[in-house]
C-alpha cells in the first residue's frame, strides 16, 4: 500500500497511518511518500523514518512546493496526468498561508488539467488577510487519490457549510461523484496552536452506493492548560466512542446520522451533522387558561424589553 502526505511537516499523521497498515491486517505493507516545503520538517522526518524502521521509505521525502510542483511521479501506465497516485492520503494542511509569490504561477502551470476544478484562492485586498491554500490541498488530495482510494483531511469546519466559493465547489464535487465516507466535527481548540474550530473529512472513492456517517463531536472533551493556551483534550473513552460509533455506523441521538448522497443535495450539500438530527418537540397537554396566562406574560415581557 502506497501513502502519501502533500504536506507531512514532521509526519506524525502519516508515520502513524503507516505503523497502523503495517501491524494491522495489511501486514508490513506500508510505502510511505510525502512532500513539504520546510527543509527542517523533512530533516525531521527522514529522522522519524527511521527510527520506525521505514528506511525503504527514505527516498520517497521530498522538500518541495507540492502546489506548484508536486515532485511524485506516475510509472508507466499508473497514471493519465502523470503524478503518482495513492491507495491512502493523511492530511492536515496549513488553513491560512499567504502564497501570493506563487498563486498565478500555481494558476498558470495547471489551468488546462482538472487538478484544481474548483478554482485558486485570490490574493486579498487587505495585507492583514490570508489565504485559505487549504482549499488548494484538498483539490491536490482528490486528483492524487486512485479510483478506489481514501484520505482523511483536517479541515477548518466552516469549510463543510460555506454556501458559496471554492468550499462549495470542491463539496458538490465530492458528493456528485460518490467519493464521501463522512465527517467528524471536533471540539473547539483540539489544537492548542489554533483557535480554529476543526473537522475531519474522509474520502472513500469506493463509496459509490454507501452510507456517509457524519458525527458531531464538538461538546466531547475537557479543558487544559497547554502553556499560555487553552486546549480541549479528549479521553479514551470519548476517542473510543467516535472510532466506535463512524466504524460501525451507528445512530446516536444528537451524536451521529447516517445519511445518503441524495439527502446532502436536498441540504444545499451541508455536512454539518446537526442540520441532519432529528427535532424533538416536548408536548405537554394545558388547559385554555393556562395557555392565556402565558401568552399574557410572554407578552408583557417582551414589552419590557423593548422599552428597554
Amino acid at each position: 500500500y502506497e501513502i502519501y502526505d502533500p504536506s507531512a511537516g514532521s509526519g506524525s499523521l502519516v508515520l502513524h497511518l503507516a505503523n497502523e497498515l503495517g501491524h494491522g491486517k495489511f501486514g508490513n505493507k506500508a510505502r510511505v511518500y510525502t512532500q513539504d516545503i520546510s527543509g527542517k520538517s523533512s530533516r525531521f522526518l527522514r529522522i522519524n523514518m527511521l527510527l520506525n524502521g521505514l528506511t525503504e521509505s527514505l527516498d520517497n521525502i521530498i522538500e518541495g512546493d507540492t502546489l506548484l510542483n508536486p515532485s511524485h511521479y506516475a510509472t508507466k501506465g499508473e497514471s493519465t496526468s502523470g503524478i503518482k497516485t495513492f491507495d491512502f492520503i493523511t492530511s492536515n494542511p496549513p488553513f491560512k498561508m499567504n502564497f501570493e509569490s506563487t498563486r498565478d504561477a500555481i494558476e498558470q502551470k495547471w489551468e488546462n488539467t482538472d487538478r484544481f476544478f474548483a478554482g485558486v484562492p485570490k490574493i486579498p485586498n487587505k495585507k492583514k488577510e490570508s489565504m485559505a491554500i487549504y482549499l488548494l490541498f484538498i483539490q491536490h488530495i482528490l486528483w492524487s487519490l486512485k479510483e478506489d482510494g481514501k484520505a482523511a483531511i483536517v479541515v477548518p469546519t466552516g469549510f463543510i457549510t460555506a454556501q458559496s466559493g471554492i468550499e462549495k465547489k470542491i463539496r458538490e464535487k465530492v458528493i456528485d461523484k460518490h467519493w464521501l465516507k463522512g465527517v467528524i466535527s471536533m471540539p473547539s481548540n483540539i489544537f492548542a496552536n489554533t483557535g480554529t474550530n476543526v473537522s475531519v473529512l474522509f474520502i472513500d472513492k469506493s463509496n459509490q452506493d454507501g452510507k456517509v456517517m457524519l458525527i458531531d463531536a464538538s461538546k466531547l472533551g475537557h479543558k487544559e492548560k497547554d502553556g499560555k493556551n487553552q486546549r480541549t483534550v479528549l479521553d479514551e473513552s470519548e476517542v473510543n466512542k467516535i472510532q466506535d460509533t463512524f466504524i460501525n455506523q451507528e445512530i446516536v441521538e444528537d451524536f451521529s446520522v447516517r445519511v445518503t448522497y441524495e439527502e446532502i443535495k436536498e441540504k444545499n450539500y451541508s455536512l454539518s451533522a446537526g442540520q441532519y438530527f432529528d427535532v424533538k418537540i416536548e408536548y405537554v397537554e394545558i388547559t385554555q387558561e393556562e395557555f392565556e396566562q402565558k401568552i399574557n406574560s410572554y407578552k408583557e415581557e417582551l414589552n419590557k424589553l423593548f422599552k428597554e
